[in-house]
């Protein structure tokens, strides 16, 4: 693949794409009841998720995997049709997710992937040999052009449709493509010294952390090696933004429900958050982040223009209810201690700051060499307004505006994703890979219009009139 080339337009994620289908086909051949949804191509490889009368078993994948080699070698043509949502119905007459889909696409509200979509789509069908799939591309010319010994079927693992628990459970199996076996040897390999350095064995091994089924899932639990690993970074940490400029505050690990009713987390977080705990007739949540508690800090006494910018920063301990299926060792837990800052800004001091914040995780990057991430800028959806997001499209638009200015003024590359940001706002997520290719957040900056008013937070200005300041979350 071109280095400018996306993934999207490449050969690579049309062999992939194509080599679902094939192993669609050959699952519903081998389960003729099968329910079948969809198969992307995902980095590294691909997937397709079924409702199966039976669990899978290895001696399954690897009939499927001959089956796959068969039709490979068959040549057949991949052809595209468009089509009515009523043609389509009638095709997939006895498949339920696929009717799911084929309504959502008639609406226009969500893609075969469950994003928002702007308009209807045109609804699509694609053959190869006798099997059809609501599909809208794009494939490699016909199956020939799939290297047979550069496919493998990795594993199985459960999938909720729509990622939704409220949904069934399905069985989901990975693939992987390449061009050439050599290519396939090579990621292979890549997999074993994967392997050997991850980062759960290497807890384990050193003794730095563990976890423990009676504490729970997603609670990492800290020996004394890796209590002194955590004090060392803190201290650093500490060090590095007092340099720059920040004051450090402690905020306790939950609060009553109306500060969360208030900051907007409840409704537009509640996913993600605990249940609450009542006491006393008072509801309680744990938290899932600090920034209502720094607002509270920060109206706590009168602020003048002088005081600004002003950046509060804490290691707090936060707790958020990833689903299990999502969770992965220290990367996705339920319980974390995040190095959080919110910097209260004017609209005039809000490039600099933004951009300070970049320069802090360049800093970072160089002190413990990481050079493997990119910066994506994650914006809002209009459709998500008053339900996943703050409903101001004018606040959206602007906000989005003066972070792309600051990007282009700090002249860090990044790439801009729709339906991403955070509910009060637009943000830049600095990922970073995994040995294996895999992405995770590793910290984000992000701009909030909304909960300054909501919590009342103001200022004086230069012209002794009350002004409401920007905040920038960091984390």
């Amino acid at each position: 693949m071109h280095p400018e080339e996306r993934y999207e337009d490449s050969e690579l994620y049309r062999i992939r794409h194509s080599a679902a289908h094939i192993m669609a086909q050959a699952v519903v051949e081998m389960f003729p009841e099968a329910k079948y949804t969809i198969g992307p191509p995902v980095e590294n490889g691909f997937y397709y998720d079924f409702d199966l009368p039976r669990s899978l078993t290895p001696e399954d994948l690897e009939a499927i995997e001959k089956r796959m080699r068969q039709i490979i070698a068959g040549k057949y043509d991949f052809e595209k049709r468009v089509l009515s949502a009523g043609e389509a119905r009638q095709i997939f007459q006895d498949q339920p997710y696929k009717l799911e889909l084929i309504e959502n696409l008639e609406k226009g509200e969500i893609d075969e992937h469950g994003h928002p979509i702007d308009e209807k789509p045109e609804i699509s069908v694609y053959t190869h040999n006798n099997f059809v799939d609501l599909c809208r591309g794009p494939h490699v010319e016909n199956t020939g052009k799939i290297n047979p010994s550069a496919v493998k079927l990795m594993s199985v693992a459960g999938a909720y449709w729509r990622g939704d628990e409220n949904n069934p459970m399905l069985q989901r199996i990975y693939g992987t493509a390449w061009k050439s076996k050599d290519q396939l040897d090579d990621y292979l390999r890549m997999l074993e010294e994967a392997k050997k350095r991850d980062h759960r064995k290497l807890g384990k091994d050193l003794d730095l952390f563990f976890f423990d089924e009676e504490v729970g899932p997603g609670l990492p639990l800290w020996t004394p090696r890796g209590g002194v690993m955590i004090e060392e970074l803190e201290k650093l940490a500490e060090e590095v933004e007092f340099d720059a400029g920040y004051n450090r505050v402690r905020t306790p690990h939950l609060t009553k429900e109306d500060l969360f009713l208030r900051s907007g987390h409840l409704p537009y977080y509640s996913e993600s958050m605990y249940p609450p705990m009542e006491l006393e007739g008072v509801r309680y949540y744990v938290k899932p982040m600090n920034c209502p508690f720094h607002h509270k800090i920060y109206a706590n006494r009168p602020r003048s223009y002088r005081d600004l910018p002003l950046r509060l920063a804490e290691y707090g301990t936060c707790y958020r209810y990833e689903k299990s299926g999502e969770l992965f060792g220290l990367m996705r837990v339920r319980s974390m201690q995040m190095n959080d800052a919110h910097i209260y800004c004017s609209e005039r001091q809000f490039e600099q700051e933004f951009n300070g914040v970049i320069d802090l995780y360049m800093k970072y990057f160089e002190i413990f060499n990481i050079d493997n991430y990119f910066m994506r800028l994650s914006t809002h959806h209009k459709k998500g307004l008053g339900k996943k997001y703050i409903d101001n499209e004018r606040l959206w638009l602007k906000t989005e505006e003066m972070v792309r200015q600051a990007m282009q003024k700090s002249g860090v590359p990044y790439a801009e994703v729709s339906d991403e940001a955070a509910f009060y706002g637009p943000k830049i997520d600095v990922q970073i890979r995994s040995v294996i290719g895999r992405e995770f957040t590793l910290a984000t900056n992000q701009v909030d219009f909304a909960q300054p008013a909501r919590f009342d937070l103001a200022f004086i200005n230069e012209n002794g009139e009350q002004e409401t300041p920007l905040c920038i979350h960091r984390a």
